[in-house]
C-alpha cells in the first residue's frame, strides 16, 4: 500500500488492519519487527523482535537500528487514531539509551490511557503546538530492560498557525 494512500487512511483503519499493512512494511518486515497487538482504541500496543542472522550486528546481539526501528512509528498512529483528522502529529526527535545487548526476543508496549490522550488534546487545543516526551522501555523475555527510548512527538490543531 503506498505511504501517502496509508497516511490518509491513518485514522480511519481498524486496528486489525493497521497491525497487518505495519507488518508487511518492508523495511519492519525485513528487520523482523511484529506488531503482535493493537486495542480497537489503539489505547495499548504491542512489538515484538526476534534475533535473527539478518538483525544481528557483527557482535551477535540485536542491532541498535532495529531496536529504534521497533519503537519509531507506534506513539504518532496511536495519537494520529485517537485524535483524529483535526490534528497534525509527528515524531520529531527521539533518543534511545541502551542498558544491555539484546540476546533474544525483546518487546516493546505502548501504553496511552485515555486520560492522557485528553490532556495532550487540551494541550494542543490551547497552544499552537504542543511538543512532549513519552517513553517506552525495550525488554527481554524476562522483562529486564535492553534499551530505553524517549520518542519526542509535536501534536497541533490543523486550524492552528504552524510554528
Amino acid at each position: 500500500m503506498n505511504a501517502n494512500l496509508l497516511r490518509k487512511l491513518a485514522d480511519k483503519l481498524p486496528a486489525w488492519l493497521m497491525r497487518i499493512i505495519g507488518n508487511l512494511y518492508f523495511p519492519y518486515l525485513g528487520a523482523g519487527i511484529r506488531c503482535t497487538r493493537v486495542m480497537d482504541d489503539y489505547t495499548e500496543l504491542d512489538v515484538r523482535m526476534k534475533l535473527t542472522w539478518y538483525n544481528r550486528n557483527y557482535v551477535g546481539t540485536q542491532f541498535g537500528g532495529s531496536l529504534y526501528a521497533m519503537t519509531d512509528p507506534y506513539y504518532m498512529l496511536m495519537l494520529i487514531n485517537n485524535l483524529g483528522h483535526n490534528y497534525v502529529v509527528w515524531d520529531k526527535a527521539a533518543k534511545i539509551d541502551f542498558k544491555k545487548p539484546g540476546r533474544g526476543t525483546v518487546y516493546a508496549y505502548f501504553r496511552l490511557p485515555k486520560e492522557q490522550i485528553a490532556a495532550i488534546k487540551k494541550q494542543a487545543d490551547e497552544n499552537p503546538k504542543y511538543v512532549f516526551d513519552l517513553p517506552v522501555q525495550i525488554v527481554d523475555d524476562d522483562k529486564v530492560v535492553i534499551a530505553e527510548v524517549i520518542k519526542t512527538l509535536y501534536v497541533r490543531r490543523k486550524d492552528k498557525t504552524r510554528t
